[in-house]
């Protein structure tokens, strides 16, 4: 991975490959100063985390940066409800799945939240996305409402109903792919009266 190669670099990329790259973020040996390639080509936009100039911006820009911070993360609930489309709120952390077993991440930019998942609620409902570049993990629709409505006391039941309504509206999830993660997420009885008030 080059950042110097326009048509193959990301669009942002943490210090790590930066240093397999050799255009290392801290001063030169002896010098105080950050060699010329890097500080025309990047910009830091958080610790450790660095961007290229002149890189397409898409409105996902913040979820990118996240999948970089958490690379095993899973974006979940309100964030993966905005990027499908399927409410008018606007989150302004980017909530991130994480293994139960797995310690949050603390970083300054962006602003996460972390909620910890297990077993098939983990594992279940992943689409990978290709945005700036960069691979991003985010649950499919019919997985992200039936994480809403077992979160429902975090997220609130009205986002979660909303949530419900456009996703079978929209026709982004069909009422088999809605049973089918309720059941994997433990809310199929809850889910239940919603959906058939729906079909």
């Amino acid at each position: 991975m080059t950042l110097l190669l326009v048509d193959s670099r990301p669009e942002v990329a943490r210090s790590c490959p930066l240093i397999l790259t050799n255009l290392h973020p801290d001063p030169a040996p002896g010098t105080g100063e950050i060699d010329g390639s890097l500080a025309s080509s990047t910009a830091e936009i958080g610790r450790g985390l660095y961007v290229a100039e002149g890189s397409r911006v898409t409105e996902h820009h913040t979820l990118v940066q996240a999948a970089k911070r958490v690379p095993h993360g899973i974006i979940c609930l309100l964030s993966a409800l905005r990027f499908h489309g399927l409410t008018t709120q606007a989150p302004h952390e980017v909530w991130m799945a994480i293994a139960h077993t797995a310690r949050r991440t603390r970083a300054d930019y962006p602003p996460m939240r972390s909620v910890h998942f297990s077993g098939g609620a983990l594992s279940y409902g992943i689409a990978e996305k290709k945005l700036e570049g960069i691979t991003v993990r985010v649950f499919d629709p019919a997985k992200t409402v039936a994480d809403c409505f077992k979160y429902r006391n975090k997220i609130g039941l009205e986002v979660a109903l909303e949530a419900l309504r456009d996703c079978y509206r929209e026709r982004k999830a069909t009422m088999d792919e809605l049973f089918m993660a309720a059941k994997v997420c433990r809310v199929a009885r809850v889910m239940q009266p919603y959906m058939e008030s729906l079909a």
